[in-house]
């Protein structure tokens, strides 16, 4: 009986062992035990534990709110409504007629100018330039004749591109040069002439006329053409080197002196890269030059010669010894504004992007 008691006490010990095996994944925490060893409060409910944890992998946000999410999500795949859409290119729309009608605006002075200069002076003095548009068949070439067979308009356009053309050249060269020699070279009282340079922008041509006027008459130079390129050119200075020194400076220091270190001299550095990279402004500054000795009047009609005037000159004489020479001065002022923007329009690109350097790194 003693061996009969003994036998079943090792099944009894079992319980106690496999106790501890069964509560080792509750040591996890109560978000890592399965719907099975949840305890009884899940037993003989599979469905609600299914549908438990669906709901907890969903989120609490989005219980109940299944139609909420799905048009959210289609509204996400669609992007703005078509009333959203609608008003953006309508809106867009309006600005573009905006632009195109100011561009009218603005070009209906150049327009009136090319259609008076395409007409008859008896049309012109029957009626404005806007006859063209209801009788097309008014319009003629014979102002155009005329105009190149006077000597002095188109003496005075030629005149006009000789002092245009130097000057800016003049203007440009010596503004680069010393725009680089301000940026990156260093010398005694840099910073104070660099502050000269700046106070000569506010410097008035007027100013100088009678002081120049009288050197130039000591010299020689007065009424010449080289009185003239030398007058602009030392007015243009200031602006240009003002202009380029302050985009100089904007060039990385590691790209100088990269070069310096393969062996490149200043020249070499200068024209090797700060030109190519400064081509914006300095084309910004070849049309601005170009534009302001080609438009000038007051120093051409001080410092110019009277025989060889240039063209605004000329077109001002013309007012006066011929004040109904209307078939002259419309199509010569007509050439003389269309050069200007036949430049402008050729360096478009240039000028935007010399305009636009530095505005966005």
């Amino acid at each position: 009986m003693s061996g009969t008691d003994a036998t079943p006490d090792p099944p009894a010990a079992e319980p106690t062992y496999a106790r501890p095996a069964q509560a080792e994944p509750s040591q996890a925490g109560p978000s890592h035990v399965g719907p099975s060893q949840a305890g009884p409060s899940h037993v003989g409910s599979s469905s609600a534990g299914s549908s438990s944890a669906v709901l907890a992998a969903t989120g609490p946000s989005h219980v109940g709110s299944s139609s909420a999410g799905s048009s959210s999500a289609v509204l996400a795949a669609t992007g703005p409504s078509y009333a959203a859409r609608a008003s953006a290119r309508l809106a867009a729309g309006a600005l573009r007629v905006f632009l195109v009608v100011a561009a009218l605006f603005w070009l209906l002075p150049t327009l009136g100018l090319l259609l008076s200069s395409l007409l008859s002076p008896t049309d012109l003095n029957n009626g404005g330039w806007w006859q063209v548009l209801t009788a097309p068949s008014r319009l003629t070439a014979d102002n155009y004749e005329r105009l190149l067979a006077n000597d002095t308009i188109t003496g005075s356009l030629l005149s006009t591109f000789a002092i245009a053309v130097p000057t800016t050249l003049l203007v440009v060269t010596l503004g680069a040069f010393a725009g680089y020699a301000f940026a990156w070279l260093e010398f005694p009282g840099r910073d104070w002439l660099f502050l000269i340079v700046v106070g000569l922008l506010v410097v008035p041509v007027q100013v100088a006329l009678i002081p120049v006027s009288e050197l130039f008459g000591a010299i020689g130079l007065f009424e010449t053409t080289a009185g003239v390129v030398l007058f602009h050119t030392a007015f243009g200075l200031p602006f240009a080197v003002f202009l380029l020194r302050n985009f100089f400076a904007e060039i990385p220091r590691e790209l100088l002196e990269a070069a310096r270190l393969d062996g490149a001299g200043e020249l070499r550095l200068f024209a090797r890269v700060v030109l190519p990279l400064g081509a914006p402004a300095i084309a910004s500054l070849g049309i601005f030059q170009f534009l302001w000795v080609w438009n000038d009047m007051l120093v051409a009609l001080v410092f110019a010669d009277s025989a060889h005037p240039p063209v605004t000159v000329a077109l001002q004489q013309q007012v006066r010894q011929f004040g109904n020479n209307i078939d002259v001065l419309a199509p010569g002022a007509f050439l003389s504004m269309a050069v200007p923007l036949v430049v402008f329009f050729a360096f478009q690109r240039q000028f935007v992007s010399g305009v636009m350097a530095g505005a966005i790194k």
